[in-house]
């Protein structure tokens, strides 16, 4: 049995602003954010291979960073397509041909989401194997509201019940593939993430509470959140806090 990491880079960053590079590519404590996330697939013993999906004019910008931070565990670098679904889709195919015919857990993960850790992602594996997939969520902070098209409230969420949907997004390779297939044969395109395409499907999901912080770098404002989170991580083990 394997668990292959599947992390999507396939973005260009246009609301990071950012004039040239794409925003997976920028550098936070000057080592750029793919490789952050990267590396906790690579340090988690529970990981055996990764995929990465990348926009396509990057990719060999990416194999130049796979080979300077000695990420031995990224098997195949492929390219996105004309949407998240079929980049994922792209991922996936190539975690198959790594698997072969042996039994897979893939965990789909977001590039510019690197404030995770090797606890979070075995705690995805061992939620796999004992419910058939493990959504990582956060516990809300704050009420969460439903409303109509003039914003008014439909609804008010009861929020202890309530949690905010991030990644990885994990499931029996088998599953999720079966899944991206019946999309296709649909003509389906729209599905918006792993999890929303699962459950149109008929798939019982189970959330699996991760650290709140699990952020996805997307705007500037994120940008700067990821750096100081991580000088407090930096200080706390200077100062001997960790």
């Amino acid at each position: 049995m394997m668990n292959i990491g599947v992390i999507f880079a396939g973005g260009v960053g246009s609301r990071m602003h950012s004039r040239d590079l794409p925003k997976q590519f920028l550098k936070i404590h000057d080592k750029p954010i793919i490789v952050h996330t990267i590396e906790h697939f690579e340090n988690c013993e529970e990981i055996d291979s990764i995929v990465v999906v990348c926009v396509k004019d990057w990719i060999d910008h990416l194999n130049n960073l796979i080979a300077t931070y000695h990420l031995k565990k990224v098997k195949k670098v492929v390219a996105g397509g004309p949407s998240g679904q079929l980049s994922i889709y792209n991922g996936l195919c190539a975690a198959a041909e790594i698997a072969k015919d042996e039994p897979a857990i893939v965990l789909i993960h977001d590039g510019v989401r690197p404030l995770i850790n090797s606890q979070l992602l075995s705690q995805n594996v061992q939620c796999v194997k004992q419910f058939g997939s493990s959504i990582t969520s956060a516990t809300v902070k704050e009420t969460l509201v439903e409303i109509d098209d003039d914003n008014n409230i439909k609804t008010v969420q009861d929020r202890p019940h309530s949690r905010v949907a991030k990644a990885p997004q994990c499931f029996w390779l088998k599953d999720i593939l079966s899944a991206h297939k019946k999309a296709l044969s649909e003509n389906r395109q729209d599905f918006i993430d792993s999890c929303t395409l699962m459950q149109h499907y008929g798939y019982q999901l189970h959330m699996t509470d991760g650290p709140f912080e699990n952020i996805k770098i997307t705007t500037p404002d994120d940008f700067y959140t990821m750096r100081a989170i991580l000088q407090v991580k930096e200080d706390a083990q200077i100062y001997g806090l960790e």
